[in-house]
């Protein structure tokens, strides 16, 4: 033991940290992923034990009567290596600490500084104080402590879980406070409060400089990082965010600008890797596994496939159905010459889900409809209005008679049943496409491989609740000559024989090129990506680790700002993945940006947005005081369970700390983080659509709004993405033909080879291979994934009675899986496992690593 115990009172500490053995940089060139790593070995340059010190801060008593900043205490030193602990995070390695402490003159620790001389940065996972408390002590609390929360008084966790550099990489020391949740003002101590304020301010940094990759500092910038190309016009790939393309705000990195003289906008240079703060990386195993599978995935696949069609010994059309199904089955053999080793290479993917109870299933109508709402992207379709069937009006030339939606054409699948009836009694719906592409369809249609519509889907619930599509309206712009005037419109009807089968299947893949891409585009990268990350950059500046706010978001914004720069520099980047391989090409970003003009953060609650949709209404007599305009709708049947569960928790958990009618109002951390979320965060938006923040429902129902989307949201969106489109016949990416016009060459082709035709208006063969490599990789969930109704430390706070809460929350969610399996299980919800006999386990809350289309992490992480 250190001579330290002969000096004075000594308070004994454990100290779990891990050494740097890490993947340092994730760098990529033109997959989602890059192959280069740098792996740093254990080693370090000095003695660890000689080289970090630790000081204690008092959170009881102050320096000076006129100092209110708690006492500092002398540096101590780890001794004793007692444990390496081997954990999901990396080798934890635990040592004993002592500090000279003397409780009667300096207090009850409530923070520490921490100090490391070596180059090498550590990763400090958490510290633990044995302190019991004695009669003076607790007289001491009761002084000084305005919290009135249990906890335990005989061990002091600090749950740190941060990469400490060098100290000369900081301009002040770094500090650590104690799980203990206290509201500013008041109710924290005043010997903590000025350390409180000082770590906030070193957190928002001064808006200047390049950040480097050990800071620390949060701060917003407009998407000026995706790049531009020399080919591009004076609109295109313009900066997201600003009045005329709003968009959430990102992480600033504070890199060097490049004019664009074509539209005079300032982009960031490109640089190898992205900053985000530093404790935003991912962890030594997820960084790991990404890296494997990554590299894997684009070596063995996409980097083969494209030498092949550069040599031009593989051309790019599939040759039938049973070439994409070897896929799956064995494989495709490659030729030598493009091989490294000198063998085949084969290019193999897992079987997808959806094809592994039946192979042709998914192009039954009742799966083309099932997967509205109970696919990867199920918050699109909407209760059809009898005004909503006529089509969109506008001005037409003389050369072309469009076709138009009736009544009696809807009736001729309705099974007797009329258009006003079904209106009626709730029975019509639409999946409708048309505001979202059509502003954009000329310019997309003038990309070299493009030939899309603008689509309007209508539907009719029959009486066993499933859903029959009964029209497809297709929309175009019509040229005339050389200007577009009006648009040109083709319905079409359900058939199951000779050509016009063939022209109902390729209908139904339009639509679902449609859905594909607004569902990559808007229903995830934007509605759960992209708008998670100003939430997360505002908590960081604003809310004090202490605040009890702080501590029951923090979890759900795990690994969001780094998935979403690694997004940025590779899917969607001016020529990235998304361009390539995806419809709107160039303009998939620009595309969002429309769409982000009207989004509204309180639709985004699962039952508001059931209720905009007409999906349901308000009736307090049913189930979580809803009434589904489909009694069996997977998505929001699974949803409202978890939505539930998860709102009783937040106001639970807020009830706790907000008991007084004005607290909230005077809670100045949580008023000025909610005032930079909505002018400056999300600033393009109008200021009059968010929650005013006065009250505690209102912050109950934002809390649980933000988790909402970053975990059930954003799973019920991304971990079906390769159980469904892995199969590229059944949710392709790009239309490259219109529906074949009678007398024209591709008319006889389509008669006489409908499997050519379909092939050749879908997605072909090499932008297969990268849209299912990087489906896979996002569709899987890492080792140490940690998932709603889990925290990645038992000590993230110390108030028992909201351990207590979280408890009963966890158990809930246990509760909500055996529903969901029940409901799996019962043959007569035909919806939940349709034609293809693939169950909707997407929000079941828990899950194994891999590939498993269950399981919601707390946070975006993928």
């Amino acid at each position: 033991m250190s001579s330290i115990v002969v000096k004075g009172k000594v308070v004994k500490g454990k100290v779990v940290l891990i050494r740097k053995s890490v993947i340092e940089n994730l760098t990529n060139a033109k997959g989602l992923i890059g192959t280069g790593i740098k792996l740093i070995n254990s080693s370090v340059e000095y003695d660890i034990t000689k080289s970090v010190s630790f000081k204690l801060i008092s959170r009881t008593n102050s320096q000076t009567p006129n100092n209110g900043a708690g006492k500092v205490g002398k540096d101590s030193y780890l001794e004793n290596n007692v444990s390496v602990l081997r954990s999901l995070g990396g080798t934890e390695e635990e040592f004993d600490i002592y500090f000279e402490w003397d409780g009667n003159d300096m207090g009850i620790p409530g923070a520490f500084y921490v100090t490391n001389l070596m180059n090498d940065e550590f990763f400090l996972v958490s510290v633990t104080l044995e302190y019991p408390t004695t009669e003076h002590d607790q007289n001491n609390i009761h002084h000084h402590d305005q919290n009135k929360i249990h906890h335990d008084h005989n061990n002091i966790h600090f749950v740190c879980n941060s990469w400490v550099h060098n100290h000369k990489c900081y301009k002040t020391d770094r500090i650590f406070f104690a799980n203990i949740p206290y509201l500013p003002g008041k109710a924290t101590p005043v010997a903590l409060q000025t350390y409180r304020e000082e770590e906030l301010k070193n957190l928002r940094g001064d808006g200047t400089g390049k950040r480097e990759k050990w800071d620390r500092i949060y701060d917003y910038d407009v998407y000026n990082d995706l790049g531009f190309l020399p080919s591009d016009g004076q609109e295109d790939h313009p900066v997201l965010g600003g009045l005329k393309y709003p968009y959430p705000r990102r992480v600033r990195t504070g890199r060097k600008l490049i004019h664009n003289n074509k539209n005079g906008g300032e982009y960031e240079e490109p640089d190898e890797v992205h900053y985000v703060p530093r404790d935003e990386n991912f962890s030594n195993v997820k960084a790991k596994e990404f890296l494997e599978l990554g590299t894997k995935t684009l070596a063995e696949r996409v980097e083969p496939l494209l030498l092949s069609l550069h040599l031009k010994t593989t051309p790019n059309e599939f040759n039938g159905f049973e070439e994409v199904q070897r896929m799956y089955e064995g494989g495709v053999n490659l030729p030598i010459s493009i091989t490294a080793n000198g063998t085949p290479s084969v290019l193999k993917f897992p079987p997808p889900h959806v094809i592994q109870e039946s192979k042709f299933a998914w192009m039954t109508d009742e799966e083309f409809a099932r997967e509205m709402i109970a696919g990867v992207n199920p918050i699109v379709i909407r209760l059809l209005k009898k005004e909503g069937i006529a089509s969109p009006c506008k001005p037409l030339c003389n050369c072309i008679q469009p076709g138009r939606v009736t009544n009696e054409k809807l009736e001729i699948n309705m099974n007797g049943v009329k258009v006003d009836e079904a209106l009626a009694d709730g029975r019509l719906f639409i999946l409708d496409y048309y505001d979202s592409f059509m502003p954009y369809l000329t310019k997309i249609n003038e990309l070299p491989s493009a030939k899309a519509y603008a689509t309007r889907t209508f539907l009719f619930l029959k009486d066993d609740g499933t859903l029959k599509p009964l029209a497809i309206e297709l929309n175009k712009p019509h040229k005339c000559g050389d200007r577009y005037l009006g648009i040109e419109r083709i319905v079409v009807l359900p058939a199951d024989k000779g050509v016009e089968s063939t022209i109902w299947q390729l209908a139904k893949a339009h639509v679902i090129v449609n859905d594909t891409n607004y569902h990559q585009l808007i229903s995830h990268w934007l509605n759960t990506h992209a708008v998670i990350e100003p939430f997360a950059i505002a908590t960081h500046r604003n809310l004090s680790v202490l605040h009890p706010i702080y501590k029951l978001l923090h979890p759900h914004f795990r690994d969001t700002i780094n998935i979403n720069a690694l997004a940025r520099k590779s899917l969607i980047t001016a020529g990235g993945i998304i361009e390539e391989t995806f419809l709107p090409g160039p303009y998939s970003m620009e595309m969002s940006s429309a769409v982000y003009k009207n989004w509204v953060f309180t639709d985004q609650a699962l039952p508001n947005d059931l209720i905009k949709r007409g999906m349901a209404v308000k009736d307090i007599s049913a189930p979580h005081g809803l009434s589904l305009a489909i009694e069996d709708y997977p998505y929001a049947v699974d949803g409202l369970e978890i939505w539930n569960a998860l709102k009783m928790w937040v106001r639970e958990y807020v009830s706790l700390y907000y008991s007084e009618g004005d607290a909230v109002q005077q809670d100045t951390e949580l008023q000025t983080w909610w005032k930079e979320v909505v002018e400056k965060g999300h600033g393009d938006l109008k200021a009059e659509q968010w929650p005013k923040m006065k009250t505690s429902q209102e912050l109950v129902e934002t809390c649980t709004t933000i988790i909402w989307i970053a975990s059930a949201l954003h799973a019920a969106v991304n971990f079906g993405q390769y159980p469904y489109g892995g199969y590229i016949l059944n949710r392709p990416t790009q239309s490259r033909r219109w529906i074949p016009k009678q007398g024209t060459p591709e008319y006889i082709e389509m008669t006489n080879n409908p499997q050519e035709t379909f092939l050749k208006t879908i997605t072909p063969k090499y932008q297969t291979v990268i849209d299912l490599t990087v489906m896979e990789i996002l569709s899987r969930h890492a080792s140490d994934e940690v998932y709603l109704g889990q925290r990645d430390s038992l000590d993230w706070t110390a108030d028992q009675n909201a351990k207590d809460l979280f408890k009963t929350f966890t158990e809930q969610l246990k509760h909500i899986e055996s529903n969901i399996s029940e409901r799996n299980n019962n043959k007569e919800l035909r919806n939940r496992t349709g034609p293809v006999k693939f169950p909707y386990t997407v929000l079941l809350p828990s899950s194994e690593p891999g590939m498993t289309f269950r399981g919601i992490p707390n946070s975006v992480s993928i």
